[in-house]
């Protein structure tokens, strides 16, 4: 096996990892299409993808039953003091870690083939990108890295002789799969991250055992957050778990916005959503995860650090989502969806009467009278940004955009308006802070329970939370009056009859043409204890038909209603101990006094 590549600490660290994972032939990506091609008919051949008739340039994959989702409990932050991880993260002693990972990495690759991915988050002559190389033994992950990041020559040239890069090892193990989908059973999956200073540029992210999404994709989940989310900490700038979008309103101004929402509250919709309202447009500049640092004007600027979109199937469709449905039509890759008679994939959610006959995502025949659904809850497409109608054409922009507003949401039936604004950037964090979203049938708990979220990083912020919202903090102190706006919303309000208020979807546009008007200061909002609403009237609802009472309903902050809320906010801030920021205390206490009528906001 010839290794010869120019950037010394990349070519040491390659034979490293074969001299470790003994594979029987070592491969680096170029990044070209006939690569590409080339990777899927090898796992066409060997048949692991199959081919779709109706999606042309498509293929279905169906991972093992027991490899289908992150393993949070799985991932580990390694660091050297436990307390540095924080209380939200699994911690495991670096040297503890390395050392059982070598173990299972020895001689994992034994009759494979070893590819090396140098790849780029971010665009190549963007100053915010971060390279990485991936090595792994699984040909999936080579096709779908080839989606979501920049892979390639280029990249390489870019790294040069010298350049700094974030080396991600993984192994999809040496564990019994379904016949063509191999992974370790749960006990001997790990996904560490080594995040002392010294031990990211050493040893990166290393993955063992497991070969679906955020565990092998190390450049989403691993590096695009737990790594960037560190590295911005240190370096004065933002990685974050957030969809960025931009509106044009009808007289042709535009207003950029980033979104955090925890799962299952919309977040995909969001970023390609259709608006209801004649004359506003939208466009797509990122789906999931926003890297965000302070310009030269002294605003707030964005990019998008993936090359494509990794979404949940299950309730896309043409009502839901119709730029996603437009995406998918071709070129693009499939995981654990259902396949119907004649070439095509097939999930619940989708348009039109359910088939008669599929095989589902295990490879069993289905029909409506089974118990079990046929694609998996999980199951995931992957597809090119660049495929997408409503791409916005400066989403590769190497500066970014300028962010107008930061939007928190989450899942809350009866307590929290369909939207508010924060009093200042202090509020917005400690609204961010304490996002929280109702369990439901697909999570683990009780249904209706409250789980915090905040800013939708729980199992993606790489060190201890409280440092992460003191940061928060720190940042709204260097933009200064130049931050962008902060505001919560949610969709999900319902009625007394158990039914949601708020029709979702592309009406949500009228929310945001609310959002856009207060950070063009062309509306007024109403002063309460716990934000700043709409009045009705400033809220385009022509041919909605809502009722009244709805109206009113959506637009009720219930202040009293919330004491628990403020109590159960004060436990979870005691998880953080010292290192929770004095000034979300002080935001907390307002909250908890305004709540129980002891104080009233002036």
């Amino acid at each position: 096996m010839e290794i010869n590549f120019k950037n010394k600490k990349l070519d040491s660290w390659v034979r490293e990892a074969v001299d470790l994972c003994q594979p029987d032939s070592i491969y680096c990506c170029n990044g070209s299409p006939e690569e590409y091609s080339t990777l899927l008919n090898g796992l066409v051949d060997s048949g692991i993808a199959i081919p779709l008739k109706k999606r042309p340039g498509s293929y279905l994959f169906r991972s093992d039953p027991s490899d289908v989702a992150r393993v949070e409990d799985r991932t580990f932050i390694s660091t050297l003091s436990q307390t540095d991880a924080g209380p939200t993260n699994n911690w495991r002693a670096p040297d503890e870690l390395k050392k059982t990972m070598l173990t299972l990495y020895k001689g994992s690759m034994k009759g494979r083939t070893m590819y090396v991915i140098p790849f780029s988050m971010g665009p190549l002559d963007s100053p915010l990108s971060i390279i990485g190389v991936e090595i792994t033994d699984s040909a999936y992950v080579a096709v779908n890295m080839h989606i979501m990041t920049r892979v390639g020559t280029a990249v390489l040239n870019k790294l040069s002789t010298n350049g700094a890069f974030i080396p991600c090892l993984h192994s999809i193990g040496s564990g019994a799969g379904n016949g063509h989908w191999v992974c370790a059973p749960i006990e001997k999956k790990y996904i560490g991250h080594f995040l002392e200073d010294d031990l990211l540029w050493l040893y990166g992210i290393w993955s063992y055992g497991s070969g679906y999404g955020g565990n092998a994709l190390l450049g989403k989940k691993g590096l695009a957050l737990r790594v960037a989310s560190f590295l911005a900490w240190r370096k004065g700038w933002m990685a974050e778990h957030m969809l960025i979008l931009r509106l044009t309103d009808p007289e042709g101004k535009q207003y950029n916005i980033c979104a955090a929402f925890p799962s299952s509250c919309g977040k995909t919709n969001l970023s390609m959503i259709t608006p209801s309202l004649p004359g506003w447009k939208a466009e797509c500049i990122g789906d999931d995860i926003a890297w965000m640092h302070q310009g030269a004007d002294g605003r707030l600027y964005a990019i998008n650090p993936e090359n494509g979109f990794f979404g949940v199937a299950p309730g896309t469709s043409c009502a839901t989502n119709p730029n996603a449905m437009k995406t998918l039509k071709g070129n693009a890759i499939f995981t654990n969806c259902a396949l119907t008679d004649d070439g095509d994939v097939w999930w619940e959610g989708m348009d039109g009467k359910t088939p008669e006959h599929l095989i589902d995502w295990t490879g069993k025949d289905w029909t409506p009278a089974s118990p079990t659904p046929a694609a998996h809850p999980n199951a995931r497409y992957t597809a090119r940004a660049v495929d997408c109608p409503i791409i916005c054409k400066d989403w590769e922009k190497p500066e970014g955009v300028p962010i107008d507003a930061i939007l928190f949401g989450g899942r809350r039936a009866r307590d929290v308006p369909l939207v508010m604004q924060a009093f200042n950037w202090d509020h917005g964090v400690f609204l961010g802070a304490t996002l929280s979203s109702e369990t439901t049938a697909a999570n683990i708990g009780v249904v209706g329970n409250l789980r915090h979220d905040p800013m939708a990083m729980t199992p993606f912020c790489g060190y201890h939370m409280g440092d992460y919202f003191q940061h928060w903090l720190d940042m709204g102190d260097k933009l200064g009056d130049k931050a962008p706006a902060v505001f919560y919303v949610n969709w999900f309000r319902k009625g007394d009859d158990g039914n949601f208020l708020w029709p979702g979807f592309g009406e949500n546009v009228r929310v945001l043409k609310w959002i856009c008007a207060r950070v063009s200061h062309k509306v007024e909002a109403e002063k309460t204890p716990i934000g700043l609403l709409p009045k009705a009237e400033d809220l385009d609802l022509n041919g909605l038909n809502l009722p009244d009472a709805a109206v009113k309903e959506l637009l009720s902050p219930r202040v009293q209603e919330r004491s628990s809320e403020a109590v159960s906010i004060g436990s979870y801030f005691s998880t953080f101990e010292k290192r929770l920021p004095s000034r979300l205390r002080d935001q907390h206490r307002i909250f908890s006094q305004c709540v129980l009528g002891k104080l009233a906001r002036s």
